[in-house]
């Protein structure tokens, strides 16, 4: 300041404005203004995930009036477990070696033909039991091929710094459709019958394969190798000199294996008495998820995310413990909200490590190693739920598979300090891939 200039007046911090406070936690809309293909893909998926989600209520369902068994039920997790790792994989390297649009379409088509045949099965006078088995491995084989192109095509579609906003509007989709979809299931099947579950995910796939049409192509890179053994095992040994990439798949896979019951989830409304209250246990989850989601604004301003994959983990943890403790209904549905708002928050920060610092010519077979961690643990965990549910009963496995949930992400929080480290800012991966995408967005 010069001799001639006034002395300033001191400042006065400014009162915060209640609106500006609210817009700052609501979900940024950036990537569905700025990207057409980006709202094709999220029309699509709400769609199929609330066809989905019928399914996903109706075959294990089915499986309990035609068996009455946990094991029978919780063994679907097993046949889905083998070709989820191997297609998963393969798809990764697809997803990398093709146009990914392409892959998309033709297993969107075939997850439709598969809902063709439960409808079929269901329609027989005695309903089948072995297809509903082969039905869940083909399904997981299809949507192994699928998801790592799905994953991979968003950050080509999504500018760089908006790709925190689209995973939280993919995730507030997915939980959109998680909520209605259980919800109305149970009220079609009790009302209508199982057929309608099923033909309304036909329905589902048909709208978005439609949808999915008007995507622009997205081919692979020229230089781009066909999918091979080796071209899989590279982004496996990428995957493994990124000491906080396996922490995000170790710490997901641990949760999902301990914490993760809802194969059980008719056997636990039937042992509190409130089998009316097996859709609302099934939708609890996305229900908490939802809120985190519709508040998300608050994420990007967050920096540390390997920190809150760990405290989010060992909030999903401690939720499951206490709803199977709990002996009144409304007390469980309550913490199963809080578990799927905290498995919210850690699939929010596992995302955009992966999406933030995974360059694109590897995007597919990562996405594909990212699959198997999000979906190997619920596969199993299932597995874990039914099996232990059997030997002594629903509740136990419930709260004994949410402790160990919260010993092991403890173990593993301590054992993976780069995971605990990591901060978007400064990471050398991260500012790596943002440059070389502002420079490709300017050129």
């Amino acid at each position: 300041m010069t001799a001639q200039d006034p002395p300033s007046e001191p400042s006065v911090p400014s009162a915060p404005v209640p609106g500006r406070r609210l817009r700052a936690l609501l979900p940024d809309l950036s990537p569905w203004r700025s990207s057409p293909d980006y709202r094709r893909m999220w029309l699509a998926g709400l769609v199929t995930v609330f066809g989905t989600f019928l399914t996903f209520i109706a075959v294990p369902l089915q499986l309990k009036e035609l068996t009455g068994s946990a094991l029978a039920v919780g063994a679907v997790g097993a046949v889905e477990l083998v070709p989820l790792i191997v297609f998963g994989l393969y798809g990764g390297a697809l997803a990398d070696a093709m146009d990914r649009r392409k892959l998309i379409l033709w297993t969107e088509a075939g997850l439709g033909v598969l809902s063709v045949i439960l409808l079929l099965n269901t329609l027989l006078p005695d309903p089948m039991i072995w297809p509903l088995y082969v039905v869940a491995a083909l399904t997981s084989a299809l949507s192994g091929l699928q998801r790592p192109a799905m994953q991979a095509i968003v950050p080509r579609i999504v500018a760089h710094d908006q790709l925190p906003a689209a995973i939280a509007l993919n995730s507030m989709r997915w939980q959109l459709g998680a909520i209605a979809g259980p919800s109305l299931a149970g009220l079609i099947i009790a009302f209508a019958g199982l057929p309608w579950a099923y033909t309304l995910d036909i329905a589902s796939y048909a709208v978005s394969g439609l949808l999915l049409l008007g995507l622009a192509p997205s081919p692979a890179a020229r230089e781009a190798e066909k999918p091979s053994l080796r071209g899989i095992l590279e982004g496996g040994r990428y995957a493994w000199s990124r000491k906080e990439l396996l922490g995000t798949y170790a710490i997901d896979m641990a949760a999902m294996l301990f914490a993760f019951p809802t194969a059980i989830f008719p056997f636990l409304a039937d042992d509190l008495g409130t089998p009316w209250a097996l859709g609302l246990m099934y939708s609890a989850g996305a229900v908490g998820s939802l809120v985190v989601s519709l508040t998300s604004g608050w994420a990007s301003r967050v920096h540390r995310h390997g920190r809150m994959v760990v405290f989010a983990a060992l909030g999903w943890g401690a939720a499951m413990a206490v709803a199977g403790w709990m002996h009144n209904v409304w007390l469980v549905l309550l913490f199963l909200a809080v578990a799927g708002g905290c498995d919210m928050v850690s699939g929010l920060f596992r995302s955009a490590i992966w999406d933030q610092t995974i360059p694109d010519e590897l995007r597919g077979r990562l996405a594909g190693i990212e699959m198997l961690s999000y979906s190997l643990g619920p596969q199993i965990g299932q597995v874990r739920a039914g099996g232990m549910a059997s030997l002594t009963n629903a509740r136990t496995s419930v709260w004994a598979g949410g402790v160990a949930c919260v010993a092991s992400v403890g173990l593993l929080a301590v054992a993976l300090p780069k995971l605990m480290a990591y901060d978007g800012r400064t990471d050398e991966h991260a500012v790596r891939l943002r440059a070389a995408k502002a420079m490709a967005e300017a050129a």
